[in-house]
């Protein structure tokens, strides 16, 4: 059944000034995380962009991470990269 699906994909921004991104990863589960992050990495250096990445402890600090750099003023965007999966804790 997978392999009929068609998948919509984005076309590549590009910018025409220099970008800064701020990745912010919570790399709980750090296997997983560590390819979000490699992807993320790959897609914003393909598109013309340089990053700079954060760890925060856990998928709720995401958002304040971003919140406290979006104040900065020294980023233009940010890739919000967590897993969480449904366990123990909650979410």
């Amino acid at each position: 059944m997978a392999q009929a699906e068609t998948h919509h994909v984005l076309e590549r921004p590009s910018f025409d000034d220099p970008t800064r991104l701020l990745i912010v990863v919570a790399p709980y589960y750090k296997d997983i995380a560590d390819q979000l992050v490699a992807g993320a990495r790959t897609a914003i250096e393909a598109a013309g962009a340089t990053h700079e990445t954060v760890e925060v402890p856990g998928a709720l600090e995401v958002p304040t991470a971003i919140r406290i750099a979006s104040n900065s003023g020294d980023f233009h965007g940010f890739v919000a990269l967590g897993c969480v999966i449904r366990g123990e804790t909650t979410h």
